[in-house]
């Protein structure tokens, strides 16, 4: 579904990605891990339009996007959360969410001025996007209540919902695990596997290691800027440069903690 070919970028004189090359399959969970600074935010960057590469190719689904913009990638049926929580606290959990089925929507400005019947049947369209996604978050109790009085676990939550309202094909997921306690790690790791088997191919950059190792099918691991292990988390686990470059300390303790 996704492949990145030789992707290079830098920054003035720092090479942030140095020929990095990896594939997403349809129907997996892939997993980017490193250390802060190896690369991962600037990957999910190019593959989401934020940033252009320096050279290499990024493709989706067969077509090379890395000359198109965010919102042109978006309508592919790719979506994205963020590391850090962007809601609109004073909107209801439910308005947040339709925010993120609005690619839905073709009615433009005069319809939703005039309120056509398009546009109406538009925007019923999008809350119904929304109302699903909340019920597959376990979010649906909460619908109208302001995003804002949410504890910070469910915020995390309202983020992932307002992703999946979009149907995407491929949802790219930054650090959703950044802030949770273990035991909302856990209940996060159960609903990305459940995204993943509805039919949504998922990327995954998180530092939770258990999270990682317990949901993902395909690790590929980054250190200043390369790539430098790919595989099963069991050959991650067991990868004596994954070890030392990334943990610094003994598989059993780096994996588990």
């Amino acid at each position: 579904m996704l492949a990145l070919r030789n992707i290079a970028k830098s920054f003035g004189g720092v090479q942030a990605l140095d020929h990095v090359s990896f594939e997403v399959a349809r129907g997996e969970i892939f997993a980017l891990i490193g250390p802060n600074g190896a690369g991962k935010t600037t990957t999910f960057n190019m593959i989401s339009g934020l940033l252009r590469p320096d050279m290499g190719e990024v493709s989706f689904d067969g077509q090379p996007i890395q000359a198109l913009s965010p919102h042109r990638r978006a309508r592919l049926e790719m979506a994205r959360t963020f590391q850090h929580v962007q809601l609109v606290p004073d909107a209801t959990v439910i308005e947040n969410v339709m925010t993120g089925a609005h690619l839905l929507g073709r009615s433009g400005i005069l319809g939703a001025i005039l309120r056509l019947p398009k546009q109406r049947h538009e925007e019923a369209r999008i809350r119904q996007a929304a109302i699903e996604a909340l019920v597959q978050t376990d979010l649906a109790a909460l619908a109208n209540k302001r995003a804002g009085e949410l504890a910070y676990g469910l915020q995390r939550r309202v983020e992932l919902a307002r992703a999946i309202a979009m149907h995407p094909k491929l949802l790219l997921l930054d650090e959703p695990a950044a802030g949770l306690n273990d035991a909302e790690t856990d209940a996060l790791g159960t609903l990305i596997r459940a995204i993943r088997d509805s039919g949504v191919t998922v990327l995954l950059v998180e530092h939770a290691m258990p999270l990682v190792m317990s949901i993902s099918d395909r690790i590929a691991v980054l250190d200043f800027g390369r790539k430098i292990a790919e595989g099963s988390p069991a050959d991650i686990r067991t990868n004596p440069a994954v070890i030392e470059a990334y943990l610094g300390v003994p598989d059993d303790e780096a994996f588990d903690a």
